[in-house]
Parts: C-alpha cells; structure tokens; sequence
C-alpha cells in the first residue's frame, strides 16, 4: 500500500468556509502531503496561488451538492474551474435523470463535462444513500460509459456517506481500469485503510490529519 497521504483529498465544502479556513486547508495539505484539496469553485483561484510550489493538486465541485442544475451549467462550472487553475473536477450525477431511466440524458451529460475538460479528471458523484442497489450499479455503468476517471460514493451533503458494501456493488459494476472514490464518513485509519484494501483509490474526508495521527476525528 501506498502512503495513505497520497489517498487523501483534503476536503472542506461547508458553506461557512472562510478565506482563512481554506488557506489552513491548503497549509495543512502541503504540511501532510495529502494528494489534494477539495474546495468549493470560488477558492480554486485561492488554493493555485497557495499551492503552486507544492505537488498538491486541487479538486473543486460541480454541480454541488445536489446534481439537479442544468448541463450548460455544470459545464461552465467545470470550464470555469479548469481556467482557474483546478486539476481535477468531483461533478454530481442528476439523480433525477436516473430515477427518470434517462440514461442516455445522463451519459451524454457525464461525458459532456469529460470533454470540456478533457485530460483533467473527472470523478461523478452518485450519492449512494438515495440509489438502490440496481440503480448503484446502472449509475456507476453509466459512468464508465461516459469516459469519467472515477465513480465517487457522496457528497458528504446525503444522510449517509460510504460503507464498504457500497464500494463492493460499484467495484463489481466497473471495469478494473476504472477507480473509485470513497468520502463520506471516513474518520478514522481503520477505516481508511478497509477502504484502500478493497480497492479505493482516492478518499474524500475533512479528518485527514486524525488519520494520519491514528485519531478518530469528531467531525
């Protein structure tokens, strides 16, 4: 196993987030070597000008939390974000769409937001708390299909984040060259780990550094 740093978006999306609270973010990824950070879209200008001596990359969200925008939105939002110097893009899944069977809609959106940014990455959300385990596996399908780099489990917005059958279902429905990320209630080292040794290969957690230390964040 890799150093679980290198696993790690460092993440803060609450709304309340502050100017400061994200320069300690990032002051904190670059301390702990943590892959990246995980910020709202307004930050991601903040995070380059802090981060650009630093290997750390910067992931921001699009369509966050809820999915439910319009495509040319998600897609300015992504091209917007990439402009400003983000590396990688988390965008959320129209789970309406889905509960809809407007598969095609959805792939061409998915795959429409891959284009836009073309190499950078893209990892879908498809907030697994409100999908069956049908609709797990048809989701994370529909994202493979549509050319993302990644199935990601959740927001950390839904009532319930990762569990490890949840990482199971998507893992059985994805080719081996697809990854996964998992985020969402991930607290503490025991945890991550039974995350990576399933196979995760990006975690998306606000307790980073409790990790790290073997601590369980109250967060």
């Amino acid at each position: 196993m890799k150093p679980i740093n290198s696993y790690i978006d460092h993440t803060l999306l609450k709304s309340t987030a502050s100017i400061d609270d994200v320069t300690t973010l990032c002051n904190e990824a670059k301390t702990y070597n943590f892959f990246s950070v995980c910020i709202n879209g307004y930050y991601v200008p903040l995070a380059e000008e802090l981060l650009k001596n630093s290997q750390v990359k910067i992931c921001t969200v699009v369509g966050f939390p809820l999915g439910a925008m319009s495509s040319r939105a998600k897609i300015f939002e992504a091209e917007d974000a990439i402009g400003y110097g983000a590396d990688e893009v988390d965008m959320v899944m129209n789970l309406g769409l889905l509960k809809s069977k407007k598969l095609k809609l959805l792939e061409t959106e998915i795959a429409s937001v891959k284009n836009t940014i073309g190499r950078k990455v893209l990892k879908v959300i498809i907030e697994t708390c409100y999908l069956t385990s049908e609709e797990i596996s048809i989701a994370s399908k529909i994202v493979e299909n549509a050319g993302a780099d990644y199935v990601k489990t959740s927001t950390g917005f839904g009532p319930k984040g990762a569990s490890l059958e949840v990482v199971s279902e998507i893992k059985k429905s994805i080719s081996s060259e697809m990854k996964i990320k998992a985020s969402g209630g991930i607290r503490d080292y025991i945890t991550a780990k039974a995350y990576i040794d399933l196979g995760v290969s990006r975690l998306g957690t606000s307790s980073g550094i409790a990790i790290l230390n073997g601590k369980k964040s109250l967060l």
